[in-house]
């Protein structure tokens, strides 16, 4: 290339971008010794222009729930194992082997991060999560359908899905161990019908 031959630079799809910016964000929420998550260094990170960040997103509280809804929602929905205590075992098990991967704990301290201030964004983040907690519901009705008598959602909740992410807020390990299997035979000791794998 000559010296008065203009460079070209290469334009990135929405999409493309918007990839970029949530692995950005990952990235600089993994490395202890990167620099404050703010917009301007995610949009350094991912190669963009902050002031794209801004136009697309308005604020790092909206880049970091969109990103949080959309990592939770691409994840893959699980087998029907044939059981409750099998569904929920492999549920468990997952969740588990997510939190204990850098991106994991990255993508709770997003979530913490992105706690919302305004009513409708609190509405907003919850219709997402709610979607996110479909894979629970499923589920209840397969083990319904099956003739199994499933703990209510709220009980999952308090007594399954909780401890893990509790646990990953407050930098708690999960013992290397039997922890998926004692959570959910802890919740399932507590309701009538068959629960064995």
């Amino acid at each position: 290339m000559t010296p008065n031959q203009p460079t070209t630079r290469i334009r990135k799809s929405p999409e493309q971008v918007r990839a970029a910016v949530h692995q950005a964000v990952i990235d600089l929420l993994c490395d202890p010794e990167g620099e404050d998550l703010n917009i301007p260094a995610i949009a350094q990170r991912a190669g963009v222009n902050h002031t794209s960040v801004y136009r697309r997103w308005g604020s790092l509280d909206t880049l970091l729930a969109d990103m949080v809804t959309t990592r939770l929602e691409r994840v893959s929905p699980l087998n029907d194992t044939g059981t409750l205590r099998g569904d929920l075992l492999a549920w468990a098990q997952a969740s588990a082997a997510s939190i204990r991967t850098p991106e994991g704990r990255a993508l709770v301290r997003a979530v913490i991060l992105s706690m919302p201030n305004s009513a409708q964004a609190q509405d907003e983040r919850a219709q997402h999560f709610r979607r996110r907690m479909d894979s629970i519901e499923q589920i209840r009705q397969r083990a319904t359908a099956r003739g199994e008598n499933p703990p209510p959602f709220e009980q999952i909740l308090d007594q399954l899905i909780a401890p893990f992410y509790l646990r990953a807020i407050f930098g708690i390990d999960l013992p290397a161990t039997g922890y998926p299997e004692l959570l959910v035979d802890r919740l399932l000791s507590t309701t009538d019908g068959p629960a064995t794998a």
